[in-house]
Order: C-alpha cells, then structure tokens, then sequence
C-alpha cells in the first residue's frame, strides 16, 4: 500500500489519533507493538496560528515514529492552510523529525468540536469540506489524506458521494470511521459504506477503515468482507497497544497470541513510564501516564487498592515500586 511516496505493507495497521492519549509516549509503545502508521494527537488550526504552546508541542515527533502524520482540524479555511504549512515544517518551528504527510480530521464527534463545525461538524457542510481540503491540498508539498464519518446523521449517510469529491481535490489516502457523527461513539459501527466506498471503481486513493476494530478476527473480517487497503484502531489500543502485534500474528499466520502475561505488562508499564518522563518531565510525565497505568491491569482481582495507588501516586519511584509489587502479588494471574 502507498500514500503518495510513502511506502507501507500489505494490509497495514493504523493508531486513530486519540486527544490525551495518542501523545509521544504512547506512539512510542505502539509502534514497538507493530504500528505501522501512527499520527499526532489532533492539533487545533487555531491554536497554532495563535502560537498556543500545547497546540505547538504536539507538533513534536521523533524519527523512530515514521512514516507519522500530523492531524489538523479547524473550520476556517484560512486559518487551515496556516496550520498545515506550520505543520509541514514542524521539524523547523519545534525541533524533531516532523512529518511525512498532513491529515485533516472531519471526524471528531466531540461537541466542543462539532458544534462549532470543526472535525465531524463540516458533515453538515460537504461543500466547505471539499473547499478546505483542496486549499491544504494545493498549499503544502506533503501528501495530504482525509479522516471523516459516513455522514452527520441517519439521514445524510453521504460518504460514497463525497469520497469522490474529497479525492477529487488530490488528497492521497482517506480514512472512513463507521458511524456518523450522531451516533458519537454508540452502537456497532457500520462497515457497509466502507465497503461501497472501496469498491467504487472511480475510486483510486487508500481507503483505510476504522471502527470497532477490537480483536485480531474482527480485523481479518474487515479486511476480507470489505476490502479496505488498510485498518485504523482507536479505543481498543487504550490500555491494550499490544493489540498491534497480536493482529498481525493473527493475519500472517492464522493463530492467536496467547495474553500478556502480568510480568510483560508491568515491563510495558516501566517502558512507558520512562518514556513518558523523558519527553515530558517529571512532573507531566508522570501525570498524564496514571490514566495508563491503571488500564494495562484492568481485569487483575482485588486490584482497586493498588490500582489507587497507580492514580495518585506522584513519585516516579513509588510508581516503579507499585509495578514491582504488582508482579510479585499477581505475577501468575491471568488477565
């Protein structure tokens, strides 16, 4: 599979961008794991051509994470085609690697968003969609790909139509989530027009489909049934980035992995751990892994005591200390 130049495998895998979860140190686990692309936490048009420094720092990326997209979003035409220029020369304004190619996100459900008609809020503006796209299109020379819903609501399932229109303005790839912006997070998400999408014979561009991507078998079915170039997951990482490894295991040779044991999870926890302190120090380092922390043992028994601990806890050596005793206490315990 290709994105403009970018080479990528057979039946690649995706990390969906996730706000306060898909961060530097999170990426880093994930492609340990076997992602195969991964993009930046979504990064607000407006705050960076305002210089906010939360929207700057997710500009930051590190050469072992490529290929790696920055994600954009915004409603203003104008203040997009500023983002995606800072963004193309992220390496430039912020230090790192920078990026390999721009992607727009149409699919935030999240209100504070979508009321305001960024992310799946332009659902209800197909036209400005297309509008804004082909300006970023045509003002940055990185390869430029879509990620947007099947529509707004029930109603205006409209994404067979307008994935025409978003290759039209020279987009690269496009990402397809399987609900539409009412249905938020809810009910199964509807991999149909995913299907229809891709087998459009005017159709030339990745079609990359994303939602309820849980399990190595819901993986191979998406791929079989629908015939996407590519899968993205999203939820199902969060506390679970091994799920990478355990998809493509499953794709090549037919066989499941058995569980993360809890030693190989506490492992991952130190790596993590670490990661998180070196890029974001001590202090937000060690805040912004708690919610992390606790999901890799979720299922352990009698764990609400020491998973307290994990979440409150500030000393990154206490933190270790409590890992170690959760490889001791459940060290042989099945998750």
């Amino acid at each position: 599979m290709k994105i403009g130049e970018i080479e990528l495998r057979d039946r690649p895998l995706f990390l969906a961008p996730m706000e306060d979860v898909t961060d530097a140190s999170f990426r880093f686990v994930c492609k340990e794991f076997g992602a195969d692309m991964m993009y930046t936490e979504f990064v607000s048009s407006d705050g960076l051509i305002r210089d906010a420094k939360k929207s700057l720092a997710k500009l930051l990326t590190y050469g072992y994470e490529a290929p790696i997209g920055i994600q954009i979003y915004g409603n203003i035409p104008e203040a997009m085609v500023d983002a995606a220029k800072m963004a193309e020369k992220a390496a430039e304004l912020v230090g790192g690697y920078g990026a390999d190619l721009i992607d727009i996100n149409f699919g935030c459900p999240v209100s504070k968003i979508a009321r305001r008609g960024a992310g799946s809020g332009m659902m209800k503006e197909p036209d400005k969609m297309v509008q804004i796209t082909k300006m970023v299109v045509d003002a940055v020379k990185l390869p430029v790909t879509v990620k947007t819903r099947l529509g707004w609501d029930e109603n205006s399932r409209i994404i067979v139509d307008l994935a025409e229109r978003l290759q039209d303005t020279g987009i690269k790839a496009l990402t397809i989530h399987g609900r539409t912006r009412a249905q938020m997070y809810k009910g199964e998400a509807d991999w149909t027009l995913i299907g229809k999408v891709k087998e459009n014979p005017r159709m030339h561009i990745p079609i990359i489909g994303n939602g309820d991507i849980d399990s190595p078998e819901k993986a191979r079915e998406c791929f079989e049934r629908y015939g996407v170039d590519g899968i993205m997951i999203g939820r199902a990482t969060y506390g679970h980035p091994w799920i990478f490894r355990e998809i493509r295991h499953y794709l090549d040779t037919g066989e499941k992995l058995p569980p993360m044991s809890v030693p190989e999870r506490v492992a991952l926890a130190k790596r993590h751990l670490a990661k998180s302190v070196e890029v974001k120090g001590e202090k937000v380092g060690v805040l912004e892994m708690r919610r992390h922390l606790s999901a890799y043992f979720k299922g352990l028994p009698d764990f609400k005591e020491t998973r307290l601990r994990l979440v409150t806890l500030n000393d990154p050596g206490e933190l270790y200390d409590t890992l170690d005793y959760v490889e001791s206490r459940w060290g042989t315990a099945c998750v």
